[in-house]
């Protein structure tokens, strides 16, 4: 069987991997470089504790609090554009607990096996940077450690089961948080991946596998016979395949418009910045959760993310939310005194969906398209599993009915 896959983010690379595993002849095209738009800067965290959908209940009124305030955790760029309206409308739909917690299951569902997952990749010859360091949630105030805390049963019946920590036991947990925090939940088995070199592994491993990779190569159009694909036009001439995989991260949504199923993927910029050496000797992954930044310490560098800026398509760095990110930092971690060694910050796009779940499946009512997209700040953590789905769906055409929950059908039935 040929796949041709569309995407050549963390999403794409694990499907066409798993899919060339599974004996499928797999063809990789992406208009940039592999690995490159979001997979890149991202948080570098295989984040099952902060696995929770953004919608939310509260985002909505917390976003109007915090539109005129361009360097806040959430901004939405206002706009009256008709696609953009009703997807923020479909979004504040689903801010209520119950669908809060019923797409926290389907997530942490999705996710249960990806240690697993990442540690048979590590089996089959698939190098990349790996931490096995935990996380720790550090909040300031105690109404935010309490709202975390309202969905803790649901992390509970996966498994996950944080140490709850108070005053100076968090400190004790992590020396480099300042008296600011008072607060924290450490989850002891999440655990960190530096994104570039995950990219590198499997590209490596797929080339092995017999995958073609065909990097700044954007499909141009793409070419049908009844309600099939049979291929795409590319800059670098036509591909075809028995079947279609759409892994293009926020681009996904233009396709499946393109393809006469569109499907609301739209973008959360998301930004980083990296300090080579780390200014701070960090210890535990953090994420201060009253700021919404990560900081996470690699090899040789510490990364901070964060913020979620909903608005169009554009990818330039916005200095006032780097500033916001960076401030959080120099607030609650001793020793945070305009460090040197600060890279050029990064702006990415994250492809979000209205009811915070990724888009997985074939997409009907084409007969071989199917979509991997939608993961939102997720897709370095669900992209093991996704790829064992999109593999199941492909060669034996079928989901598993968990999954469901998770089909494309969800946004275009008529």
């Amino acid at each position: 069987m040929r796949i041709i896959v569309v995407g050549a983010g963390a999403v794409g690379l694990a499907s066409a991997y798993r899919l060339a595993r599974s004996g499928c002849d797999v063809t990789v095209v992406d208009a940039r470089r592999a690995g490159s738009a979001a997979t890149h800067g991202n948080a570098a965290k295989i984040a099952l504790a902060e696995s929770g959908p953004v919608p939310a209940p509260g985002v909505i009124l917390q976003g109007l609090k915090w539109m005129l305030k361009p360097d806040s955790p959430l901004y939405v760029k206002p706009s009256l554009a008709p696609g953009f309206v009703k997807f923020m409308l479909t979004m504040a739909r689903h801010c209520t607990a119950r669908d809060f917690r019923q797409g926290l299951q389907a997530t942490l569902r999705l996710a249960e096996g990806t240690m697993d997952l990442l540690d048979d990749w590590t089996r089959d010859g698939i190098a990349f940077e790996m931490h096995k360091a935990g996380v720790l949630l550090a909040f300031e105030t105690r109404e935010r450690y309490e709202e975390q805390c309202a969905s803790l049963d649901v992390f509970e019946r996966f498994g996950m089961v944080p140490e709850h920590l108070h005053q100076d036991a968090v400190r004790d947990r992590e020396p480099v948080l300042n008296d600011r925090i008072r607060h924290g939940l450490y989850f002891p088995d999440d655990r960190q991946v530096e994104p570039d070199s995950l990219t590198q592994g499997l590209l490596k491993r797929s080339q092995e596998l017999g995958v073609e990779i065909h990097e700044h190569t954007p499909v141009r159009r793409f070419l049908r016979r009844g309600d099939a694909v049979t291929g795409v036009l590319t800059d670098k001439g036509e591909f075809s395949g028995d079947s279609l995989l759409l892994a293009a991260g926020v681009w996904t949504g233009r396709m499946s418009r393109a393809l006469g199923v569109p499907l609301p993927i739209r973008p959360g910029k998301g930004y980083s910045v990296d300090y080579s050496p780390a200014p701070v000797p960090l210890r535990t992954p953090l994420t201060l959760e009253d700021a919404r930044v990560a900081v996470t310490p690699l090899n040789g560098f510490l990364r901070l993310a964060g913020t979620m800026e909903f608005g169009g398509l554009e990818e330039t760095v916005n200095p006032r939310r780097v500033a916001a990110i960076k401030q959080a930092a120099a607030d609650s971690l001793t020793g945070w005194d305009d460090p040197p060694g600060e890279d050029a910050p990064w702006a990415g796009l994250r492809p979000m969906t209205p009811d915070g779940l990724p888009v997985i499946g074939r997409l009907s009512p084409l007969s071989n398209v199917y979509v991997a997209s939608g993961h939102g700040m997720l897709g370095l953590t669900l992209a093991p599993a996704t790829a064992e789905l999109v593999t199941e769906a492909i060669t034996r055409q079928r989901l598993p009915a968990p999954a469901e929950v998770l089909s494309p059908r969800r946004f275009t039935r008529r």
